[in-house]
């Protein structure tokens, strides 16, 4: 396949965005053909913007309508699961936005159709082509900074006001979105710590539920993690601070590394932590620390990156930077974290997915929803 026929379910502000640089041709090998929303204002703006692409009002229009190769999803996040499934059923190829969905039985049931489809998934985790988050992982494969024994990450730059939550009907609510800030902005750094630092076994966590909005689902959240060597982590989030902080650190047998913003420092220790503390006689000496800047090269972390790579494993067989299997454990770290404070005790992961469904139904029935369509917004530099 030459060229892929791209077809965008859901329009609004991710979805629009993801238009622009494929109508204007800036992803090689795609081309935008068609796409689908259920609101007329969004099926008009594209009539108007996107000259000699077809319009759907129904995303099962699209996928059935044999017009497409592939489709990008950028619907409310209950829908990303539902209409992937339906791509893959239609043999096509799918890449969905973050995050792969709400709960983890339905992302479960999705990653079972993409195997079984054999067709490419992706999701976009546009954060992981950031060459400070790639030179992470990298370090930390390489094994210069030794075992992990702590991790803290504090992202709470995600600042949002309260008319971006009254933008649209579905934003904030249980039944529309499915959760706050761990639905929406943490699922870039849920992946990333996951991708970086691997996956927890249990978590005690606090959620607050409109600390510092009035919507019905979480705005702040304390984590504290457990890792199967006995490391620990704390994962600290909220989008009601400002200015706000954006840092990971990394404690470990050969020291500490910080990224913070798009830079990585890196104190280690001339002698591993754990054979200085057993064998040095001296009671309060420590290891001797080199200080190491480590150079990140610039640029990276746009979404047409991850569009083009996706475009790419398709047409050229290129290994996927953010398979669309990899969402699932990001869902399960939110779900864990949700369920703790619900449940208030300490949640195992992976999350009992049963119980946490049921969980989230009681909150799904008492949630109010606001009617209409809401406002689409201009998500250009908030990612």
């Amino acid at each position: 396949m030459s060229e892929v026929r791209i077809g965008i379910v859901g329009i609004g502000g991710m979805g629009s965005n993801h238009a622009g640089y494929l109508s204007r041709g800036e992803v090689a090998g795609a081309k935008l053909v068609a796409v689908a929303d259920v609101n007329p204002e969004r099926l008009k703006w594209a009539a108007e913007a996107l000259p000699g692409v077809k319009t759907f009002d129904t995303g099962d229009g699209l996928i059935e309508s044999g017009e497409v190769d592939a489709i990008m999803i950028a619907t409310p996040h209950y829908f990303h699961p539902p209409f992937a499934i339906k791509a893959f059923e239609k043999g096509l190829h799918a890449l969905s936005e973050k995050p792969a969905g709400v709960y983890t039985r339905q992302v479960r049931e999705m990653n079972e159709a993409a195997e079984a489809s054999g067709k490419v998934f992706g999701v976009m985790f546009n954060q992981r082509a950031r060459r400070q988050h790639q030179k992470l992982k990298e370090l930390m494969e390489s094994g210069e900074v030794g075992e992990m024994k702590r991790t803290i990450y504090l992202i709470t730059s995600w600042f949002r006001a309260q008319s971006y939550y009254d933008s649209g009907g579905w934003r904030a609510t249980w039944a529309g979105e499915g959760g706050g800030v761990l639905a929406n902005q943490c699922p870039h750094n849920l992946d990333l710590w996951q991708w970086i630092c691997g996956m927890p076994n249990r978590v005690r966590a606090f959620c607050h539920w409109g600390k510092w909005h009035d919507i019905e689902v979480e705005d702040d959240v304390t984590a504290y993690f457990e890792y199967p060597n006995g490391a620990t982590g704390v994962f600290v989030t909220s989008t009601g601070e400002s200015p706000g902080t954006n840092r990971m650190e990394i404690a470990a047998d050969r020291g500490k590394v910080i990224l913070e913003g798009s830079s990585i420092t890196f104190s280690r220790t001339v002698e591993p932590v754990g054979q200085f503390l057993k064998e040095y006689p001296g009671g309060f000496g420590r290891p001797d620390v080199w200080d190491c800047k480590i150079p990140v090269p610039s640029g990276g972390g746009s979404h047409k990156e991850v569009t083009q790579n996706w475009i790419d494993a398709i047409t050229k067989g290129t290994q996927l930077m953010a398979p669309g299997t990899d969402g699932i454990n990001g869902v399960q770290l939110a779900n864990a974290m949700m369920l703790s404070t619900w449940t208030d005790d300490w949640v195992d992961i992976p999350v009992d997915e049963d119980l946490f469904y049921d969980e989230l139904q009681k909150r799904v029935k008492t949630s109010k929803v606001k009617e209409g369509p809401g406002k689409t917004m201009d998500v250009s530099g908030t990612f």
